[in-house]
């Protein structure tokens, strides 16, 4: 079972690594992307951020998704990572055991123009392509909100959409 997806372009840094995990009380971390599957520089940094006693897996989006569909893991509680919604958005039209999406920290690192992405606020910027899975992914039957640490509160990605139309 996917305790939940945290789109982080960061993947695995302190937030993750101390607080999220604790607040889940997990002891399996998926990351889910392709790139980091293969690049093993950007592994081992993964792995050196992953807290003591906590599993890490590292597998591109499709391997990952047929893994949570796997009768093996709907026993386990997993906290699930990527770096974009496009990805986020593959494993939830995919797998149905989710409880929730938190898209925290995205676009700040791609290669895209800036003034071309639309800034939900702080954390989210999005380009083209991250907008439309966005918009596809708050149609999902599941929780998509945004939520940095687990003290502050969650925001509705879907009233941060409808709040970045008014402004246009």
């Amino acid at each position: 079972m996917i305790v939940s997806i945290r789109v982080d372009d960061r993947l695995i840094h302190g937030q993750v690594a101390l607080v999220w995990s604790k607040e889940f009380g997990i002891s399996r971390i998926v990351v889910a992307n392709d790139e980091a599957s293969k690049n093993e520089i950007q592994q081992m940094t993964l792995k050196m951020a992953t807290p003591t006693g906590i599993k890490l897996l590292i597998k591109p989006v499709k391997e990952s998704i047929e893994l949570f569909n796997s009768p093996k893991a709907k026993d386990v509680a997993l906290f699930v990572l990527t770096n974009c919604i496009a990805d986020t958005l593959a494993i939830v039209k995919a797998c149905t055991d989710i409880k929730s999406v938190n898209v925290a920290n995205v676009g700040r690192f791609d290669n895209s123009e800036p003034d071309k992405k639309l800034k939900l606020n702080s954390n989210i910027f999005l380009n083209e392509r991250e907008l439309g899975a966005l918009q596809e992914l708050v149609e999902q039957p599941v929780p998509v909100y945004h939520q940095i640490i687990p003290s502050a509160s969650q925001t509705s990605i879907k009233s941060l959409l409808e709040g970045a139309k008014k402004k246009k």
